[in-house]
């Protein structure tokens, strides 16, 4: 379940402000963020204990940004907060010291939609930037232009927005333009859903989304089915957004930020994402002219990958084989197993932490910053007080495991599911 690779043209963009795009990348919680900032992002977006769309993530207390920001600060990445919801009455109480707490902890800046958080946020933490939310489905230059004009310098644009549109923005109005360039896609328009308001009184639009277009559905015309009753019940859910074969074009239309989705996403998916996409990125800039797409790069997005992927609506409009309709196919056929938190060059023995099951014999992959990455089968594992082990099957459990060559902390170990 690939990548189908399709011609398009170059674009002319101006680059404002950025050197070369930043690589902005999801971090659900504190563990996610470090992954996310060793594997190559340039900054992080995180989700706060409030005025967030995630609120089923582990989400950050102060303490814990203050962290994520000092862990970042050491690569020279950034932190940046999702206060995306749209507020009703309620949620204004402590709006500001909020903001204030954030801008204290050392955050660069905010992700917001609401007018009133913007407005409060230039005024109560003018430290943070104010970035505009996808959820303002800005997709005109003349809209930039007025968030411009209002403070902001930089606008994530709404996912249905063209190469097209992009060099037109890019064009008339000298701002930072973020954009999504990999994971999910809603199917409702830039987010802003009431399916799941109705279905299970979880607002979309406050953090509460339970993903109903991807429950499975039957068709009924009045009390009939209209399909067999063992037939396959089908779901409303959008194919994940993949640009790593477009590099060049989103560089060249002029996009300042490289967002990719999925703060409930894996560290595995987080950490192979981000890795795959900063290969890329500097192997443009270290030869454009040289430049190919790597097929292990495509290989490593398919292992990270949940759904079947596509270009959403970069190119063209999608259509209906652009939505996932029948029983959803897993794409990726690769379990994440264990992070290494040491090696002994003396033994070749690497300390890991169990994240799922794996034993003796099973051919497994280390993969690293940078592309670093080999094959092996286990021959021989130990627990911590160099008992044999068969099998690995306690979760977080620390474990030792010979390797074929050497292996650094934070690398991650993955098998190939049967």
């Amino acid at each position: 379940m690939g990548i189908a690779t399709t011609q398009t043209t170059k674009y002319s963009g101006k680059r404002n402000r950025l050197e070369r795009p930043e690589l902005l990348a999801p971090a659900g919680n504190l563990e996610k963020l470090k992954f996310a900032v060793h594997y190559g992002a340039d900054a992080v977006y995180i989700g706060g204990q409030k005025y967030g769309l995630r609120s089923n993530a582990d989400n950050f207390s102060f303490e814990e940004m203050k962290e994520g920001v000092e862990f970042a600060a050491r690569y020279g990445a950034k932190v940046f907060v999702a206060t995306n919801i749209y507020a009703h009455n309620e949620d204004i109480e402590g709006l500001e010291q909020y903001l204030r707490s954030l801008q204290e902890a050392g955050i660069a800046a905010i992700i917001a939609a609401d007018p009133t958080i913007i407005e409060t946020a230039q005024r109560v933490a003018p430290k943070l930037e104010v970035h505009l939310s996808t959820q303002q489905s800005t997709m005109n230059w003349q809209t930039v232009q007025f968030w411009k004009d209002e403070g902001l310098p930089r606008v994530v644009l709404a996912r249905e927005t063209s190469f097209e549109e992009i060099e037109q923005i890019k064009q008339h109005v000298d701002v930072e333009i973020e954009a999504f360039i990999h994971g999910a896609m809603c199917s409702s328009y830039s987010g802003r859903c009431v399916l799941s308001n109705h279905f299970t009184d979880r607002d979309s639009n406050r953090g509460g989304c339970c993903q109903s277009c991807r429950w499975k559905y039957d068709l009924h015309d009045e009390d009939e089915a209209l399909y067999e009753e063992d037939s396959e019940l089908f779901t409303m859910g959008s194919k994940d957004l993949c640009m790593i074969e477009y590099i060049p074009e989103l560089i060249d239309v002029g996009i300042d930020s490289f967002k990719i989705e999925g703060r409930m996403k894996s560290i595995h998916y987080v950490a192979t994402v981000v890795n795959v996409y900063r290969q890329a990125i500097d192997a443009y800039f270290a030869d454009p002219q040289g430049y190919e797409v790597k097929q292990e790069w495509l290989d490593e997005i398919n292992k990270a990958a949940n759904r079947p992927l596509n270009t959403g609506f970069f190119l063209d409009t999608p259509g209906a084989e652009d939505h996932i309709y029948d029983a959803e196919e897993k794409a990726a056929p690769y379990d994440f197993a264990g992070i290494v938190y040491d090696f002994d060059e003396r033994t070749s023995f690497a300390t890991l932490q169990q994240r799922n099951h794996f034993k003796l014999g099973q051919e497994v992959e280390f993969v690293g910053p940078g592309g670093r990455f080999f094959k092996q089968t286990i021959t021989e594992m130990t627990d911590m007080d160099g008992n044999l082990l068969e099998v690995a099957r306690h979760p977080l459990q620390y474990i030792r495991v010979r390797t074929l060559k050497p292996v650094e902390p934070m690398d991650m170990m993955r098998k190939k599911m049967k």
